[in-house]
């Protein structure tokens, strides 16, 4: 038996339909019962409460062959990196004292990192904690995801301006659709690795420029690609609805990634194949790209 996390997301949803459809037991874990009805009806097991929640994670982990968690954004929190890593002490103490064998972990390329990385920060402490627990641990870091695109799609309809944050426009950086991540987590579950594995999971490369070409065809419309500058890109999320110290956490971010820091430093590489092609009509008609 599988327990799955953030089954509401893009990577947690294709885990746990991956891991049915292949006909394997799976627990999904939701916030209230209701989300879980549709998975219930699929077949899995359903665990009301939070990952914050260690005897209740404890509890819904005992049994299982294997767990894919990630570690929530809590985009209320003052202090960032203080809530990622309580919920990273409750994750790591449910898993030892559960004893689950095996963990996948949704971390991100730039978790080598202990600081400097904005929320990333958090991904770092979560693999260390996990590690010391004492579980085999398979840490996926992710590349840049596809899906994000749609973070920019109010601008792109609104203004017809698709926003380029660091990184010169014509520079390509890869991009990974969260289908292959879920399909990556799927592979190590059922076949967990003999040690602890980082697994670096990027996608093809795509530059601002060629984003905002494909993301205006989607559209019907073209895109004009406008460079924010550093010192206004805390003031320009925060405008556009992003907590302070989640934008002031993202900026630092966006910073180490235009200064080359985010960089693939696991075991192995993995190269997902979906295009942005594939995942853009189905992120403008407000569907999971899965």
């Amino acid at each position: 038996m599988f327990v799955i996390a953030g089954v509401t997301g893009h990577v947690g949803s294709v885990v746990a339909t991956e891991l049915i459809a292949k006909g394997h037991k799976v627990k999904v874990i939701v916030r209230d019962a209701a989300k879980g009805a549709a998975w219930s009806q699929k077949g899995a097991e359903i665990a009301v409460g939070v990952l914050g929640d260690q005897a209740f994670l404890a509890g819904a982990l005992k049994g299982a062959q294997g767990f894919f968690t990630l570690l929530p954004p809590d985009y209320t929190a003052t202090d960032l990196y203080a809530a990622q890593r309580k919920l990273a002490d409750a994750i790591a103490g449910a898993v030892k004292t559960s004893g689950v064998p095996h963990v996948v972990m949704l971390s991100s390329i730039g978790a080598d990192l202990p600081s400097g990385n904005g929320p990333i920060r958090g991904l770092h402490y979560l693999e260390n904690v996990l590690r010391e627990s004492g579980v085999k641990l398979t840490a996926m870091r992710a590349g840049s995801f596809q899906e994000n695109v749609a973070n920019s799609l109010g601008a792109a309809k609104v203004a017809g301006i698709y926003p380029n944050f660091g990184a010169s426009q014509d520079y390509p950086l890869p991009m990974v659709a969260t289908r292959d991540l879920g399909a990556q987590a799927v592979a190590s579950l059922t076949s967990p690795p003999a040690k602890n594995e980082i697994v670096d999971v990027i996608g093809p490369a795509y530059s601002a420029k060629l984003v905002a070409e494909k993301l205006g065809a989607a559209l019907g419309k073209s895109l004009k690609v406008v460079d924010v500058p550093q010192p206004g890109w805390v003031g320009a999320m925060t405008q556009g609805g992003v907590p302070a110290p989640l934008a002031e956490a993202l900026a630092e971010m966006y910073g180490a990634a235009a200064q080359g820091k985010l960089t693939p430093k696991g075991d192995r590489l993995v190269q997902g194949k979906t295009t942005l092609d594939e995942v853009l009509p189905k992120l403008l008609a407000g569907t999971p790209a899965h």
